[in-house]
């Protein structure tokens, strides 16, 4: 089961599986206290129930149409999200949106292990620091063995995650007091925190956009591309927002909730049967984590590879690698898990802040400008035709995250346009600009559609 393949094109004799398998990975994946935390934000913030839940629908409807796009091109080019990306930026030039996704990555990884520090101290007497060090430890070992685990741990944790969290909603409606659904009762309507949550919502699952091809990117070269797309948007869609849709209610319903960590909150439902929820609960999290960490491996052996004209990677160096990076997550969580919130809502809007403008520039380059017309092999030779540097992408995306900064609203930013509409709207103004950009600088490239070129 140990993988074999890391950064290279995958043959097409060793491409295996349906585009069904991509539903469980990304349900499971969403289907944990992580993506839970999101949807308590807007409640916590003074939202009602009702707004909330109605931003957090607009923001992972949107949010997982780029994702899913993204997962898209995984069959049909047969490579890691961000090898592709080197068609963009040049193969060394790729390295910028690469740091971004590799610091994104590890951030989450530091944010995933804080949620389940308290879970793991109700079930193993250790402590706060060692909590941090056994989630880090955990999802070393099974990001090490690889891609096949990852699928099949996605299948039955689709399964478990189903039955515990469908039945705390269960617990939560009939135990609780249910007045805090009425918006009258339990905060009224904002229209800056509106927006936060829909942005929240939608940095959530486009998230998962610079590596989500990662993972179909070993199904068969002839699957259905519009298989692939709805499978995967299908089961982010419905995993992210059932999981953020609980948060909100937990958070309304319940509010002593906001003041103790997520998982616990969901544990202690269950009464007598909470140490197996909050198994379950934690083998989630952990799955989540190890998306997050086989992602970051890919991304910066993406980065050293493309300056060292690598194209396979050893399985020592592979663990060395996830060694280093799960120990920076271990670093960061411990110094950040006492004042966890607002470092959380800040990595969620930054990295849309970043992501939005290489999703749009990815994006329009596969569907517009190429048509999915690639060289695989100039993917990997920076003398090749897609070069080393491409300057006209790098200056796009430059001037497009530059462009967005007078939209920006952080707890420690506000920007001009921000404060005058009451509501951060960068991410759509990153997408249009962005995407204008680099289709008028590459507008005379296009391609006849969907030429595919192995040379």
């Amino acid at each position: 089961m140990i993988e074999k393949r890391s950064i290279e094109f995958v043959p097409h004799s060793e491409r295996y599986g349906r585009p069904r398998r991509l539903f469980s990975v990304w349900f499971s994946s969403n289907l944990q206290v992580t993506a839970l935390m999101v949807g308590t934000l807007g409640v916590a913030s003074g939202l009602s129930l009702l707004w909330t839940l109605a931003g957090l629908v607009i923001g992972c409807m949107l949010g997982t149409v780029f994702m899913a796009a993204h997962s898209a091109q995984g069959p049909h080019l047969g490579v890691p999200q961000m090898i592709q990306s080197r068609a963009q930026f040049g193969v060394f030039g790729a390295a910028i949106p690469l740091l971004v996704m590799v610091t994104a990555a590890v951030l989450f990884m530091a944010a995933s292990g804080v949620l389940l520090r308290d879970p793991l101290k109700a079930l193993l007497p250790v402590t706060d620091n060692q909590a941090i060090v056994i989630v880090a430890v955990a999802t070393f070992l099974i990001g090490v063995v690889g891609y096949e685990l990852i699928h099949r741990l996605g299948a039955w944790m689709s399964v478990l995650s189903s039955v515990v969290f469908g039945a705390a909603l269960i617990l939560i409606l009939t135990r609780a007091n249910v007045s805090g659904i009425l918006p009258s009762e339990a905060g009224g309507f904002s229209m800056p925190v509106f927006n936060l949550v829909i942005a929240q919502a939608a940095s959530w699952t486009l998230g998962y956009g610079p590596y989500v091809a990662d993972y179909s990117r070993y199904l068969p070269a002839d699957v259905d591309t519009r298989h692939t797309f709805w499978t995967t948007y299908f089961g982010c869609a419905l995993g992210s927002l059932g999981m953020m849709a609980l948060g909100a209610t937990l958070a309304a319903v319940v509010p002593s909730a906001l003041s103790v960590d997520p998982g616990s909150a969901i544990a202690n439902l269950f009464g007598p049967w909470a140490p197996a929820a909050l198994v379950v609960i934690a083998l989630g999290v952990i799955q989540y984590n190890v998306l997050c960490l086989y992602s970051a491996y890919m991304s910066t052996t993406t980065i050293f590879s493309g300056f060292a004209r690598l194209q396979q990677v050893r399985q020592g160096t592979k663990s060395l690698l996830m060694a280093v990076l799960s120990v920076l997550a271990c670093a960061i969580a411990t110094q950040t898990q006492y004042h966890f919130d607002t470092f959380f809502a800040d990595i969620l809007i930054g990295q849309l802040y970043l992501l939005i403008p290489w999703s749009a520039i990815n994006l329009v380059d596969y569907y517009v400008v190429r048509r999915g017309s690639y060289s695989i092999d100039d993917l990997y030779d920076a003398q090749g035709r897609y070069g080393g540097w491409n300057r006209k992408t790098m200056m796009v995306y430059g001037v497009s995250i530059i462009g967005t900064v007078p939209f920006m609203k952080l707890s420690f930013f506000e920007g001009y346009f921000a404060r005058l509409i009451g509501a951060d709207v960068s991410w759509i103004a990153g997408l249009v600009l962005a995407g204008l950009l680099y289709l008028i600088f590459n507008g005379s490239r296009v391609c006849s559609p969907w030429h595919f070129q192995r040379l």
